[in-house]
């Protein structure tokens, strides 16, 4: 035991070097830009709203017997201020007309581009990349998606988008955007949560501290819900000091369930051709 003492001496003393480099470099990081927070970063949602944004308990999926509780949807809390999405009573109704398709009929499923406010809280790291111009950029992981928030020259896009078109303005110190021109094509959720192109989605980013923001976004979609709502969560920022942005360029996963019945099909040799 007495032999061992050294090399765990020495773990320890490499362990606390690094950590001090990690956070020396995270120091060097401006507090604000032209005196607003600096929200640079790579940030991460750590729930299951991906799943499901109200609470939900933990279930199988027939579907996908075979992989036992690899493909079990984990069970989370709701993230909607109110606890549940007011629908109203046609559109609840095609909510589980997409709870039915799953997840065939999930937007995700076909890589398309997630939208508003559903990037935030996917499964995958996303960029902020905030500096002293007119224009805040975010990047996402899923779709290789992106979008420029335009914090001066604010306008409502001429056609729907599948990022929507994102104005911002400070509040104080919270980063304000208002996403308008959202397409209908996209999901709020995998539990087939929608909306309408008449949706519009606030957004407001607040630093808590270093390491994370408290993220809020409210709907407002009269031809979907009885009246506006919000969802909030934190958002955590990466620490490695290697952290980025990694290519998830899902489209050639998505082929066959897409252009599938499309797809040129070798001919089937039969055995006894040769």
């Amino acid at each position: 035991m007495l032999n061992r003492l050294p090399s765990v001496t020495l773990c320890l003393i490499v362990a606390t070097c690094l950590a001090n480099s990690v956070f020396a470099q995270e120091r060097a990081r401006p507090e604000r830009i032209a005196g607003k927070p600096n929200l640079n970063g790579i940030w991460q949602a750590a729930n299951s709203a991906h799943w499901n944004l109200e609470a939900h308990s933990a279930a199988a999926l027939p579907e996908f017997w075979a992989l036992g509780a690899l493909a079990a949807i984990p069970a989370g809390q709701s993230v909607v201020v109110g606890d549940t999405i007011p629908y109203l009573p046609q559109a609840l109704a095609k909510r589980e007309e997409n709870r039915a398709g799953w997840p065939a009929s999930d937007p995700e499923a076909n890589c398309y581009m997630p939208g508003i406010p559903r990037a935030t809280y996917m499964p995958y790291p996303f960029q902020i990349v905030q500096g002293e111009g007119d224009t805040i950029m975010f990047a996402y992981s899923y779709a290789n998606a992106n979008r420029p928030v335009y914090m001066t020259n604010h306008e409502i896009a001429p056609v729907d988008l599948w990022m929507g078109r994102s104005n911002g303005s400070w509040d104080g110190d919270t980063l304000v955007i208002e996403v308008n021109s959202n397409i209908d094509q996209t999901w709020l959720d995998r539990a087939g949560n929608h909306h309408s192109a008449a949706m519009t989605v606030t957004e407001r980013y607040s630093l808590i501290n270093e390491y994370a923001m408290q993220y809020e976004a409210t709907i407002d979609d009269p031809q979907t819900f009885s009246r506006p709502w919000t969802i909030r969560m934190p958002l955590y920022r990466r620490m490695e000091p290697n952290a980025r942005i990694l290519e998830f360029n899902c489209v050639e996963f998505a082929e066959e369930l897409l252009y599938g019945d499309l797809m040129t099909k070798e001919a089937e040799v039969p055995a006894d051709a040769n």
